[in-house]
């Protein structure tokens, strides 16, 4: 009976840990989660471009171009892993009172642009805005801030290590994903079974540009802790903003002593001319 009863046991997690390994980009990404264009920037009286962008193996993806006058920098906004462009306009509106233009890409998958999600895809998508400000624009690296969100850190942080760009904001990021895969399920052998990295702390270790990591002690998704070690493994020169509030509130630095600091931490990092 004994015999019996622990070979159900067995069998049920085995099973449990074949799902979790197959289904593992229904856990990663959601781009179903709103993928209706809600609003656009004109909206909230912010002009723009609507854009295609085509990714190195072909994905055509969709875009917006945020501009102001006498732009201060451009910031390459890369969001996180549910929703779309649609939902960041209060992001957009906060850029664009600080001086900065905005260029925020939808990955493959989501929103309005073709293609399924994957790890590598994310990352070629992010090259592919980098080109379109750096080589399309002819927008000078240094002029050119990137922004990553939660899964969107990672992006970005990868593409900091690759680039050159003037600053890399991260906020809500975690380390990777199988160290918060594994908080999540503390039951399954995540570690073992992740077909996903995105490894922010080890592409930090490669980034030369000022770091700013922004991290609420309230978040619920992605705990505190990784905030702290993300800004830990940054060579510098770097900076470490402390938030509050869950992780899918309302944008963070819409609220005036967060948006201050981080006008400047990006004043900080202009270059001279």
């Amino acid at each position: 009976m004994l015999l019996q009863i622990a070979f159900i046991v067995a069998a049920g997690y085995g099973a449990l840990v074949a799902a979790a390994y197959f289904a593992q980009a229904k856990l990663v990404y959601f781009p179903a989660v709103g993928r209706e264009q809600v609003a656009t920037p004109a909206q909230m009286g912010l002009p723009h471009e609507e854009l295609t962008l085509r990714t190195k193996d072909g994905v055509r993806l969709h875009a917006w171009y945020v501009s102001v006058p006498q732009p201060r920098g451009v910031v390459l906004f890369l969001h996180g892993n549910a929703g779309n462009i649609s939902h960041r306009l209060d992001s957009l509106a906060m850029f664009a009172r600080l001086g900065y233009a905005t260029l925020i890409v939808d990955y493959r998958g989501y929103g309005r642009s073709g293609g399924r999600p994957s790890e590598e895809g994310t990352y070629l998508d992010a090259l592919a805005a980098w080109r379109h400000l750096t080589a399309e624009r002819g927008i000078a690296p240094e002029d050119v801030v990137l922004f990553g969100e939660s899964l969107g850190a990672a992006v970005a942080a990868w593409l900091a290590a690759q680039v050159q760009p003037r600053a890399l904001v991260i906020l809500s990021g975690f380390v990777s994903v199988p160290e918060l895969g594994q908080e999540v399920y503390p039951f399954l052998p995540v570690k073992w079974l992740a077909r996903f990295r995105y490894a922010t702390a080890d592409f930090l270790k490669d980034v030369s540009c000022p770091v700013l990591v922004a991290h609420s002690r309230d978040d619920e998704v992605v705990p505190f802790r990784h905030g702290e070690r993300l800004y830990a493994v940054a060579p510098g020169p770097k900076s470490f903003l402390e938030l509050q509030g869950g992780h899918n509130e309302a944008f963070f630095f819409v609220r005036p002593e967060w948006e201050r600091s981080l006008a400047e931490f990006l004043d900080s990092t202009r270059p001279v001319r």
